[in-house]
């Protein structure tokens, strides 16, 4: 069943969203040539254990994965996307990093994830990373009352065709609210107005990735780790929002997007 959410818990979500953005902040503050993987990790679970937060990773257990996942955020560098185990690796100058972030305040979720580049940066990195952003903001437009789930998925689809780039489409955005996977699938590829209409009070975590040369993935033996198949750069980027009566809101956007043009 779909959980439309009141005002009120719109605005409790806010609260996690809010979190969610600013331990995402400071990770990619930290991050840095010479930083290991373990002590962003270990920052993160001290920043949650203060906040009195509840991590939606530690203990995760999908079909898909060698769970329980015993880790608060993901942490996925080049080739690797989605689901990275945070491990026993130290950061390289050109390493692309992606860092995504589930956590529960009170009884209410918000997921968010972006992708940075450590010391150096390849122009064809920054356009990858670039294509994902530009693939959330175009979802996040159309996610208007009226409007059909497959408008979402066709908007990042068409930023990811102008830019060349294949798109997968077993791992994608999904409903939140009291859990951090709640119904719904939201593809990264789509068909303009098919699917569910879109009406108020719909929690979405929508989230872009794109491999630079292809649409396939693998695994790394600890179950979880997603690559992509023939080991080019990937990058993912995402939000939690809610759909109101007016203009999509965005529940972790972070301070540093929100002083950029634009935004």
């Amino acid at each position: 069943m779909i959980d439309l959410k009141t005002p009120a818990e719109i605005q409790r979500m806010h609260v996690t969203g809010r979190f969610v953005a600013e331990v995402l902040s400071e990770v990619g503050r930290l991050a840095d040539v010479g930083v290991n993987l373990l002590d962003l990790e270990h920052h993160a679970r001290g920043m949650i254990k203060r906040r009195g937060a509840e991590s939606c990773y530690w203990d995760y257990a999908p079909s898909f994965g060698h769970g329980p996942f015993r880790n608060v955020i993901c942490l996925s560098v080049n080739d690797a996307v989605l689901h990275g185990l945070p491990h026993d690796y130290t950061l390289r100058d050109g390493d692309v990093l992606s860092a995504d972030l589930a956590v529960s305040i009170d009884g209410w979720a918000a997921d968010s994830a972006y992708t940075i580049v450590v010391g150096t940066a390849a122009e064809e990195d920054l356009r990858l990373i670039r294509a994902t952003e530009e693939a959330l903001e175009a979802a996040i437009e159309v996610a208007r009352p009226g409007n059909r789930l497959g408008d979402i998925s066709a908007a990042i689809w068409a930023v990811a065709r102008d830019h060349g780039y294949p798109v997968n489409t077993e791992f994608g955005g999904h409903g939140i609210g009291r859990t951090m996977h709640e119904e719904l699938h939201v593809p990264n590829k789509g068909r303009a107005g098919r699917g569910l209409k879109l009406r108020p009070g719909l929690t979405l975590a929508l989230e872009p990735w794109f491999a630079r040369t292809t649409d396939r993935i693998i695994y790394d033996d600890d179950g979880w780790t997603i690559r992509s198949a023939d080991g080019s750069r990937t990058a993912h980027s995402e939000h939690t929002i809610a759909i109101t009566e007016d203009a999509p809101l965005v529940l972790t956007r972070r301070e540093e997007e929100m002083s950029s043009p634009g935004r």
